[in-house]
């Protein structure tokens, strides 16, 4: 949905970030801002600044800042239309309708009495669980050391004995049975007519991110098979694209996701404290959900059962998180199958133990590999290294494969350099990355340029944004063109455009941004600090400096840019040359 940027601009400006923040985090005033602990990294000390005056936030920790919007997104990881919506709601203001195609609607509608069907089933599962009919489920969950708290939070009901129940009472509310059929809830066939998917099951509502209903597991209470039945997949319900637990994990704020196999391995995790963990829906993780969480953390511990069918599932995972770009650590659960079993043995401090002991997945992968061979056999325990060393040649930094060279040398009793002879011949031989000594690569020198010039530019940024008297100055020389970086240079065309127009408004350029990195950068650059000068004459000589720098950066730019016959381009880069050269910065 497109809102223009007045009323984007009207629902910010009516969202004080001081009140909407203080919602999530405990605030305390500090002279012109406030502070408290980051929402967004662990840290004992607060860090986390918000400006009542340029309504931002910033970390200057872990570097998270934004505007009102930002937050909601990075918080509650909403998209900018339902951060826009959420504020909107907040503060009173109306949003202009969406306007939807005959066809476009009439899916929309779908959806939403799907939803109303899935919810209603789940309250109906609940109420079921504490009915005298329901006692075997409620025994069996308590059996399961399972808090009346924990049934509540997860919604954990029960499917009766007979066939037709939840069949019954959603006819009795109105639903037809083309609606009820798409619900996934129900089988129907020539000779029985519509009767309920799941009876005679505890039942486990799965939800979306937002906490909305979209299917159900359903375990068996009794022998028959299946032991677990999940709903199919419907118009609400992808297996692949959903995670059970996600919709209380994604605000667990731990810096990191626990991926299970069952349902059970989840919900005894939060009882325990751990609520950042989430399971697949009865599939192998698919590339759809490593991204889902990739959306929540950047790292993933992996607790698949400790048997030889979750140590392949591991093996399966481990190249689909790190190609979705998180980093993997597996825990031990030996000598118990699952989380669920660990904590009841165990308990709560074990497993978190057993958390910071947690492998990566490199060393993982070398130590499955290691039940293939016998290494007390001279051949088997060479063929061993040398399948570890082509491993060991899919790291292209040197230096992080010479940690992990170091690592196995050690953990396996072989020499550190042997080994890593070998990783260097097998890479020869088979064209990978060696980690011989090279000479260092002269594009590092273009490298560190680059960085340099983009730190003068968000220098020069933040000038502008300091006071009037050098907006001034800096106009004279500067245009956003002379901006190299993309993002840089939007930031200085709206800089300019609200100079124009009188009002300097960081956080309304945020609004600009959609893209939460973009933001934080931008976020930085309103957010950073100059360095205390302490006199006029050393003000105007640090400013003068960074101006020169990116303007003469400009100018070499332009020059190769120039065509050789453009005798009137020509023309002017001299003449700015030669300005440039007498450039003489005064804030008088």
């Amino acid at each position: 949905m497109y809102y223009s940027e007045d009323l984007i601009e009207e629902v910010r400006s009516r969202n004080d970030i001081v009140d909407v923040i203080s919602g999530y985090v405990r605030l305390q005033r500090k002279g012109s801002s406030y502070f408290g602990l980051c929402p967004f990294h662990s840290e004992k000390s607060p860090s986390f600044s918000v400006s009542p005056g340029k309504q931002m936030y910033y970390c200057f920790g872990c570097g998270a800042g934004g505007n009102v919007f930002t937050f909601l997104m990075e918080y509650e990881n909403f998209t900018f239309p339902e951060a826009v919506k959420t504020l909107a709601d907040r503060c009173g203001v109306d949003l202009p309708e969406v306007e939807y195609s005959e066809e476009a609607r009439q899916q929309a509608d779908l959806k939403s009495r799907l939803l109303e069907i899935q919810k209603k089933a789940a309250k109906y599962y609940y109420y079921q669980l504490r009915q005298p009919k329901g006692r075997v489920g409620y025994e069996y969950l308590r059996g399961r050391e399972l808090s009346d708290e924990t049934i509540q939070k997860f919604g954990l009901g029960y499917s009766g004995q007979q066939s037709r129940e939840l069949y019954q009472y959603l006819k009795h509310e109105g639903y037809s049975d083309a609606l009820l059929k798409e619900s996934g809830l129900f089988s129907m066939d020539e000779r029985s007519g519509v009767y309920d998917k799941f009876w005679n099951r505890v039942m486990f509502p799965i939800m979306d991110a937002n906490h909305r209903v979209i299917g159900f597991g359903g375990r068996v209470m009794g022998d028959a098979k299946p032991k677990y039945l999940n709903s199919p997949e419907t118009k609400i319900f992808d297996k692949s694209r959903n995670l059970y637990g996600l919709n209380f994990a994604r605000s667990s704020r731990k810096g990191n996701l626990i991926i299970c196999e069952g349902y059970m391995d989840v919900i005894a995790l939060h009882q325990a404290g751990f609520s950042q963990a989430v399971a697949s829906l009865g599939t192998a993780l698919t590339t759809q959900q490593a991204i889902l969480m990739k959306r929540y953390a950047d790292e993933v511990l992996v607790t698949y059962d400790s048997d030889e069918a979750g140590t392949k599932a591991a093996l399966r995972a481990i190249p689909i998180l790190k190609e979705a770009g998180l980093t993997m650590r597996v825990i031990n659960m030996k000598p118990y199958k699952d989380p669920d079993e660990f904590i009841k043995n165990m308990g709560r401090e074990a497993f978190q133990q057993r958390m910071d002991e947690a492998q990566s997945s490199f060393l993982f992968e070398v130590e499955v590999l290691e039940r293939k061979y016998n290494l007390k056999d001279p051949a088997q325990k060479t063929a061993f290294f040398d399948e570890t060393a082509k491993k060991l040649l899919g790291f292209s930094d040197e230096i992080e494969r010479n940690n992990y060279i170091e690592a196995v040398a050690a953990r396996y009793g072989t020499g550190y350099e042997a080994l890593r002879r070998k990783v260097n011949q097998l890479g020869l031989v088979l064209g990978g990355q060696a980690p011989a000594p090279r000479p260092r690569d002269v594009s590092s020198n273009r490298k560190e340029k680059d960085e340099g010039t983009a730190a003068s530019q968000k220098l020069l940024l933040t000038w502008m944004i300091a006071g009037e008297n050098y907006f001034r100055v800096i106009r004279r020389y500067i245009e956003p063109e002379d901006f190299t970086v993309p993002l840089y240079r939007q930031i200085a065309g709206i800089l300019y455009e609200q100079q124009e127009q009188g009002k300097l408004n960081p956080a309304g350029i945020l609004s600009r941004f959609e893209n939460t990195e973009e933001q934080r950068e931008a976020a930085a650059v309103f957010n950073a600090t100059l360095k205390q000068i302490e006199t006029k004459e050393e003000t105007e000589k640090a400013l003068q400096e960074t101006i020169y720098k990116i303007r003469q950066e400009s100018l070499n730019r332009k020059g190769k840019e120039l065509a050789p016959t453009d005798m009137e381009g020509l023309q002017k880069l001299i003449q700015s040359r030669r300005e440039l050269e007498k450039l003489h910065i005064s804030l008088d």
